[in-house]
């Protein structure tokens, strides 16, 4: 059973949400951590962490990372079409050479939906930007090797209390965007090389 410290005061919806979360399979590949939720973002709110294991992935420095935060609303918003709110962020490094293709970010918008699919997770209104960034150095840095970066902000509206299916999803994102594949509950990936 996933552990994590659940808000004192907050809404039987909401409650019933973080009960699923305590369901929640937690991939083998991530390091998972609850963080403070951005102050007043909703009504109620919890948000989580994931960094991408050291052991799982060599060959990189800087590894993939997410943040999960999940915002309830007494009063549905028209926008979101749910009293419930996803608000997530991933971000991994590329290879230059993917990082330069246009296409990875249609790509990476079809690896979310593809997730939340996979996980049987019921949404209305996804939202958001998938940003590719391409560094090089100069000056001093010029001995600093050529490097990208994929980041995704994106954001959904849960159907229901089952919270722990857009949980997996995102945590599967976070591993896509990092070169891990789409594995189902239980399935570990192993060690991956460099992409």
């Amino acid at each position: 059973m996933f552990e994590f410290e659940a808000p004192t005061a907050a809404s039987t919806e909401f409650l019933l949400a973080l009960e699923s979360l305590k369901h929640a399979s937690i991939r083998d590949e991530l390091i998972v951590d609850q963080i403070d939720a951005p102050a007043n973002i909703g009504t109620n709110a919890i948000a989580f962490a994931a960094d991408i294991r050291s052991s799982v992935v060599s060959g990189h420095n800087d590894l993939g990372t997410g943040r999960f935060v999940l915002v309830w609303e007494p009063v549905q918003l028209e926008a979101w079409r749910s009293n419930f709110r996803v608000i997530s962020f991933a971000k991994s490094p590329l290879e230059t050479n993917i990082g330069d293709d246009e296409r990875i970010a249609d790509v990476a918008w079809a690896w979310l939906n593809e997730s939340l699919n996979f996980r049987g997770a019921t949404f209305e209104a996804p939202a958001g930007t998938v940003t590719r960034i391409n560094s090089s150095g100069f000056g001093s840095l010029s001995g600093q090797s050529d490097h990208a970066e994929l980041e995704m902000r994106v954001s959904w509206s849960p159907l229901s209390s089952q919270a722990e299916r857009h949980f997996e999803a995102w945590q599967d994102l976070v591993c896509i965007l990092s070169g891990l594949p789409l594995l189902p509950t239980g399935v570990s990936s192993g060690k991956f090389g460099a992409r």
